[in-house]
């Protein structure tokens, strides 16, 4: 069987022909009732419109508030991500991240955490080191930098 053997599996269906005579069903408005803005070409409600009802986003009360939209989010590393990217000396920080594609462009901070094992020697320069990760990083003769918020970008 070949791929033009194939035929469709649904049966398409034909599109309403409106105002070809009377004895279609769809003549005359076809289909558009009488009078009124309806039945005028080129006419269409906004989303949400109810006939000059007051809408139900508007009958219904807005509750509460949340900063989900101003959060800052953190690029969470784990060890063995660091050990499959980065060669032994290497310089880690958000730039660096970025270039390995391991954090996207919306992250402004990184969290460095301990899942997986550390066998290179890497400066490590985040926001946040997790106990275990420090620990990690530091007995293996590297270094775990702290810096401030901005400073992860600048490094």
């Amino acid at each position: 069987m070949m791929i033009h053997d194939l035929g469709l599996q649904t049966p398409r269906r034909q599109r309403k022909r409106v105002g070809r005579g009377i004895g279609s069903g769809h003549g005359k408005t076809s289909g558009r009732g009488h009078k009124g803005a309806g039945s005028r070409s080129g006419h269409k409600n906004r989303v949400g419109f109810e006939g000059g009802q007051m809408p139900l986003i508007r009958r219904v009360a807005k509750r509460g508030f949340s900063n989900r939209q101003f959060a800052q989010t953190a690029a969470e590393i784990n060890l063995k991500d660091l050990e499959a990217a980065f060669e032994a000396g290497s310089v880690v920080d958000l730039v660096a991240l970025r270039k390995h594609g391991l954090a996207s462009n919306g992250k402004i901070s990184v969290r460095i955490l301990g899942d997986g094992e550390l066998t290179k020697k890497l400066t490590v320069h985040a926001n946040h080191f997790s106990r275990s990760a420090e620990e990690a990083i530091v007995a293996k003769g590297g270094q775990a930098i702290r810096v401030g918020l901005g400073e992860a970008v600048a490094q």
